[in-house]
């Protein structure tokens, strides 16, 4: 079991990491550490505690507290959707942390919902399963993800959703295509 003291320290140590705060509101903190306990002791992996998760890993990735979204929240609006993650005028009380829009694709909302069925599947995956995702990998640091798209920003070296191409085998060989 994952305590709160571990969430809110992995937390901290990331919002460090990238520049940012956590939220200055203690009582909307406290509420969001939680949420992160409570999924990760519900699923196994700290799902945003402002999304709703299918409880499937691979169908939850792009939620993984802090979400592939949060990095394009905080620098457009200054903070996630939210509010975990803020930056430093929000944190100092220069300004208020505003209603963020979606970016999650309805598509993976209604799957977390249970209302949409699974997409049609495409490739097949090491394990054999067959599965939309591909071998992404970053051209700026070699970072390399097998996911349905490309994460908005690298979580290493920070470049942008463009700096992704694909990786297809043909023939025993490896080529490379923009994502």
């Amino acid at each position: 079991m994952t305590t709160l003291d571990q969430v809110r320290s992995r937390a901290e140590q990331d919002a460090r990491a990238r520049g940012m705060y956590l939220t200055p509101d203690q009582k909307h903190l406290a509420s969001l550490m939680e949420g992160l306990k409570t999924n990760e002791d519900r699923y196994g992996y700290p799902s945003c505690p402002c999304r709703i998760a299918s409880g499937v890993f691979d169908a939850d990735r792009d939620i993984i507290c802090p979400c592939d979204y949060r990095d394009p929240d905080v620098a457009e609006y200054g903070a996630c959707y939210c509010s975990l993650y803020v930056d430093s005028d929000i944190h100092e009380g220069k300004k208020e942390a505003k209603p963020i829009p979606e970016r999650r694709p309805e598509e993976k909302q209604m799957r977390g919902l249970g209302l949409a069925e699974e997409a049609p599947k495409a490739a097949a995956s090491p394990g054999g399963e067959a599965t939309n995702r591909r071998l992404l990998y970053c051209k700026q640091c070699g970072y390399v993800v097998f996911r349905d798209e490309a994460p908005y920003v690298c979580p290493i070296c920070r470049a942008k959703r463009e700096m992704f191409e694909e990786i297809v085998p043909t023939q025993g060989y490896l080529t490379r295509r923009a994502a």
